[in-house]
């Protein structure tokens, strides 16, 4: 750690811990498990994005799995290169969208080597059993195209029947080499083909996909254990996002369903409680001939609005959420509206990495003069406001989906269910202490993740078991105990 420390540049210390990854795994797992809040922004957020649009200058090792078009036809053969065969967790991106940067191509491969990572660190999967792969179909990204150190495929996107061609060859090996009980986990796909993945494999294989699912769940945990502070019921606030992409239908979906199951009304009544605003404004009912087809269920009766600001005075929402991939889209005018009829107003700005939040913490605090519940999804330092110090939550994914992922593997999942992510939020919501609270947080301390890690893997776990999916059986009596005693732990055995 010492060593680390003495990088000014956090891109020098992602270089320097990839490079320890590549020497010794078990001391890089045990660096990052004891010091998980300084160096989990290194290894992933922000730090990764930085890393993955320079990634043909630092490239040193592949790290992954690397699958192209060239490979079509003979892509099982390419998997059974992989040295590992016991494979339990796979993440796998096209590099279209890279958190809020773009299309990165084959570039995107330190995404599912990161997550993989705190897969390892944060949910104690054995690293022999991960496998992060990159699909390369190209880029679009003009940049790269010309870039004398770029690794992937130097032409532009395959789509279509190419494209779908490829994937399902990819999903059909996968599953023929490794079982049905692989996890995959796609990760920054672009919005048109992550809801089309998803839907399409969520009912043969044991698919998940964090940006659409792992988002919801961690958002809605902020938002259960937020209502401890501003009092009610989640059917009781109006939600308000910016950004109707991957991230923003998927987590106003999830509150939907558990507002739905609270009042046991069906999903469509829940949906009237939520709005979403894109790039052309609300979302209503008046656009509907023009929207993509995962934003029609948003659509409301209401007149149309273009600007944030006008729909926020409009729509006077409890919770205002952001998912735009936008920064600076909360304007002082917002945060100051949404003050100015909410006692608490709790506003998420999620967007990553930190250049890309919608808001910072200090800005959410100052105009909400102190009174903002704030949660971003990139770490915000705390804030002193008027003697008051502020320490703001982060919504970051490695709460849920290492947990999430243990729970599917501990009871030999084979199908993801919706309920098993409502399960996910109410555990990690659970977990969230008193001093947390009066601190003005609503996400418990990175600090015990690993333990946090073990509640959620339980409590997936046990929702696996009661819908009838899982295939480890008999059920193990105690299932904290059982999730805690299966995690990998960096340790040198003591041998005589």
């Amino acid at each position: 750690m010492h060593s680390l420390r003495q990088y000014d540049v956090p891109l020098h210390k992602y270089i320097a811990m990839m490079d320890l990854q590549e020497r010794n795994e078990r001391l890089f797992y045990k660096l990052l498990i004891d010091n998980v809040e300084e160096l989990l922004p290194v290894v992933y957020t922000p730090t990764v994005g930085e890393a993955c649009q320079k990634y043909g200058s630092i490239y040193r090792r592949p790290q992954g799995l690397y699958i192209s078009l060239k490979e079509k036809g003979k892509i099982l053969e390419v998997l059974k290169n992989w040295p590992e065969k016991s494979i339990q967790v796979i993440v796998v991106t096209d590099g279209e969208r890279i958190l809020g940067l773009g299309d990165l191509g084959c570039q995107g491969m330190g995404i599912p080597v990161g997550k993989l990572s705190l897969y390892t660190a944060l949910g104690g999967l054995r690293p022999s059993a991960c496998l992060p792969v990159t699909i390369d179909v190209g880029t679009n990204n003009e940049q790269l195209l010309n870039d004398e150190f770029y690794i992937g495929l130097k032409q532009r996107r395959a789509r279509g029947q190419e494209y779908t061609e490829l994937l399902d060859e990819f999903m059909n090996a996968v599953k023929q080499n490794y079982g049905e009980k692989v996890l995959v986990q796609f990760e920054d796909f672009a919005n048109h083909n992550a809801f089309e993945l998803l839907s399409r494999y969520s009912s043969s294989h044991l698919v998940f996909n964090d940006d659409i699912q792992g988002t919801a769940s961690v958002v809605l945990a902020g938002l259960i254990s937020a209502l401890k502070l501003v009092g009610g019921s989640l059917a009781d606030h109006t939600f308000l996002f910016l950004g109707a992409g991957e991230a923003g239908t998927g987590i106003a979906e999830l509150i939907a369903l558990k507002i739905s199951k609270q009042i046991k009304s069906p999903v469509e009544e829940a949906r009237k409680k939520i709005w979403l605003v894109d790039s052309k404004g609300l979302i209503v009912k008046s656009r509907l001939g023009s929207l993509q087809h995962f934003k029609k269920p948003w659509a409301h009766e209401h007149e149309p609005v273009k600007e944030l600001v006008d729909a926020v005075k409009a729509i006077k929402p409890t919770v205002l959420i952001g998912s735009s991939g936008v920064g600076k889209t909360f304007t002082k005018e917002v945060v100051e509206a949404m003050a100015s009829f909410n006692e608490k107003p709790l506003i998420l700005a999620l967007s990553n990495p930190t250049s890309q939040s919608e808001c910072t913490a200090e800005e959410a605090y100052k105009w909400s003069k102190g009174r903002a519940i704030f949660a971003s999804g990139s770490p915000f330092d705390p804030v002193n406001y008027e003697g008051k110090v502020f320490v703001p939550g982060q919504a970051n994914n490695a709460y849920i989906f290492p947990g999430f992922g243990l729970g599917l593997i501990i009871s030999g999942a084979i199908r993801v269910h919706d309920d098993m992510l409502l399960a996910a939020s109410e555990a990690l919501a659970a977990q969230v202490k008193q001093e947390n609270y009066d601190k003005g947080l609503i996400y418990p301390p990175f600090s015990n993740i690993r333990k946090i890690s073990a509640h959620i893997a339980a409590n997936v776990a046990a929702k696996v078991y009661e819908l009838g999916l899982a295939s480890h059986l008999p059920r193990p009596k105690n299932l904290v105990k059982y999730a805690e005693s299966c995690m990998y732990s960096p340790v040198y055995r003591s041998y005589r």
